[in-house]
Order: structure tokens, then sequence, then C-alpha cells
């Protein structure tokens, strides 16, 4: 089966929806699935006003049909950018069957860097997104929450986790003094970095990673050790290394870095929210608290093989096998002419995600 993921996310990106599609792709590859990209390399591009790493496509339909004409047998929409719009014009006008994903919380980034209210931004991606034959979405939480601002056809698609790169194996000596807390990820407003950056913690704040924040979290926290961006394997030396994975954000989806953190033995201090809730839960692997100091102190006492055991019930192959199912699915259910007629079963009417070729725990 040959699939196009469109999407405008993508390198020299760094950031888990970029290594999601990557890895979700090498893992397909043995299930019998070829997996394509279109994405900004494949467009003129321009570097996006205050976020120079992300590149904004100038996409047209007629040039996403042109690459339509290779052949493929389903056509994925990752991300509701240029690529995605276009991508989402020609399957209509063209009648073809696609799925989408919803990965990122936009509204509640625009409304942190612009006031918008988020049922603005809401409203525009529910249209994009139920046009499509199923939305696949990362955990239960987001599921419910998507559900209620009336998106439909919701399939569950886990996450997984690269245990030859991110294991306690990729330990190695951090001349910082103990406990090191750390942050990996990107470095926005959306992140909430100044819950983790001033705290009053006992040894080292280390932070991986880049972006539009970082110059000023870095001229204001200067007690905090900022070491830019880093290979999947220099994360995990940093994982390994480290004694407890802080993570502020209030916003993401998932969280790939969570599962990063776990396999490598490092547990997890993060706020009660969605994505912490869902990925570390009441597995003990991490603690959750509204008081995210108290919760970094506690993950402290943590043992590093609860991190461990957790981890390794989420894998890449589960994943691919999934988003595979869920395509399936979608497919079969439009074939039979459900789509828009309601034998696709709404999700949310006992509060869950479509429960349809699912093969992970979330």
């Amino acid at each position: 089966m040959r699939i196009l993921i469109a999407t405008d996310a993508w390198r020299p990106q760094v950031n888990g929806v970029v290594r999601s599609l990557e890895s979700v792709a090498r893992a397909a590859a043995p299930l019998g699935a070829e997996i394509d990209f279109l994405t900004p390399r494949d467009f003129h591009s321009f570097p996006m006003p205050t976020y120079r790493e992300i590149s904004l496509a100038i996409a047209t339909p007629r040039a996403v049909r042109r690459r339509l004409e290779q052949g493929y047998d389903h056509i994925h929409i990752a991300t509701e950018g240029p690529i995605g719009l276009a991508t989402r014009a020609v399957c209509l006008r063209d009648s073809l069957v696609f799925t989408t994903s919803f990965h990122t919380r936009f509204p509640e980034y625009i409304h942190a860097r612009s006031g918008l209210p988020v049922g603005v931004s809401y409203a525009a991606l529910c249209r994009f997104h139920n046009a499509g034959a199923g939305v696949m979405v990362s955990t239960p939480s987001l599921a419910r929450e998507l559900d209620a601002r009336g998106f439909r056809r919701l399939l569950r698609w886990s996450r997984g986790v690269d245990h030859t790169i991110f294991n306690p194996a990729a330990r190695i000596s951090l001349d910082l003094p103990r406990p090191i807390f750390l942050y990996a990820g990107r470095l926005a407003v959306e992140k909430n970095l100044e819950a983790f950056l001033a705290l009053d913690l006992p040894g080292s704040k280390l932070v991986a990673g880049d972006g539009p924040a970082r110059p000023s979290l870095e001229a204001r926290y200067r007690q905090a050790t900022f070491v830019g961006v880093k290979t999947p394997v220099e994360l995990a030396a940093l994982y390994a290394s480290s004694d407890v994975f802080v993570f502020p954000s209030r916003t993401d989806t998932f969280g790939v870095v969570l599962l990063e953190a776990m396999a490598c033995g490092l547990p997890v201090a993060a706020f009660p929210v969605m994505g912490p809730l869902d990925v570390v839960g009441a597995s003990g692997a991490g603690a959750l608290d509204e008081d995210l100091r108290a919760a970094a102190l506690a993950a402290l006492d943590i043992p590093g093989e609860a991190a461990l055991a957790h981890a390794a019930t989420f894998t890449w192959e589960n994943c691919a096998r999934q988003f595979l199912d869920n395509i399936a699915y979608a497919r079969g259910a439009a074939s039979l002419g459900a789509v828009g007629l309601g034998a696709l079963k709404r999700s949310g009417e006992k509060g869950e995600a479509v429960d349809k070729g699912q093969t992970v725990q979330p």
C-alpha cells in the first residue's frame, strides 16, 4: 500500500510531530506499507516570521494534484497549514478518500500569542477535519475534548518510542550539581517553560532545545544550563544522565518526549493535564501535581525501573500498525457510503474515541 502524508511540519523543525511521522514511516515498511511525504521541501517556501525554523510552503492545488499523479492508495493530511489546505481541496474536488490527524492545539497557541478566542480557531479546525473519513487523535482526553467541540469520526492513534536509542545505557557523566532536572523540547511561549525555570529546586536545571523564547529565557534564568538542539543519541544521553524530567506544558496533546525520558529510566514531573494524564497517568512512572515543584521533588523518589516498565508498552511498530488499521477502517466505511451518513459511530457517545483498529494502549 502506498500512502502519501501531507505535512507542513518537517525538517529543519525538530518536534514530536516530525519525529512521529518519520518513525511511523520506518515502522510501516515491514508491515507492507510505503509512506511518502509531501512537505515544504516540495514547494517554494519562506521562513515563518518570528519563528524561522518553520517553513511556510507556497502550496497550490495544481502542484498537489501533479504529485498525486504518481499514484497513491491513500492520502493522510497531518497538518492544517498551507500544504494540508491545498491537499484537502484537491481531495474534495476529486472525490478522493482521505484521513487527517490532530497533533497540535493551535487554538491555545494562537490565543497565547494573540488573544484570539480559542472557539474561533476550533470552529475552523472542526470544519477542516470533518471533511475527511476519519480524524486520528493520540489520547482519550483529546478525543473527548474534540468530540465536545463537534469533531466527528475520531480514531485513536497512540505514539511510540525507539528503545534502541532511548534506554538507560546511554548514560554519561554530566558535570552539574545533582539532582539534575531536565526539560527537552521547543522553547516557545506555549510550552510554559517559566513554570519550570522559576521553581526553587535543589541541584541544576538543564534545558535542551531551541525556539523563539530561548534568548529571553536564557537572559532571565541564568542559573539554568541551556544546551540547544540535540540529536536523538545526544538527547538520550541527557535523559539517561538526569534525575527528573520536568514537563511544564499545559497544551501538548501527547508529549513524545515523555516516552523518550521514561524509556531512559527517567521519571517524569508534570501538571495533571492532557498529555501527562494520558501518557503517565497512574502508572507510577511519574508525579503529576498542580504544584510543579512538589511533583519534581516527588519524582526524585520514583525508581527508574518504574519509568522503564511503563515506556516498554509503547513501540513504533504498534503505532504504525494502528495507523494502518485506522486507514483500512476509514476507507472501508467510506466505500460503503458511510461517511457523512452517520454510519461511523460518533465518538463521545460514551466519552471515548471510536474503538476500531486499536492495537496499543493509550
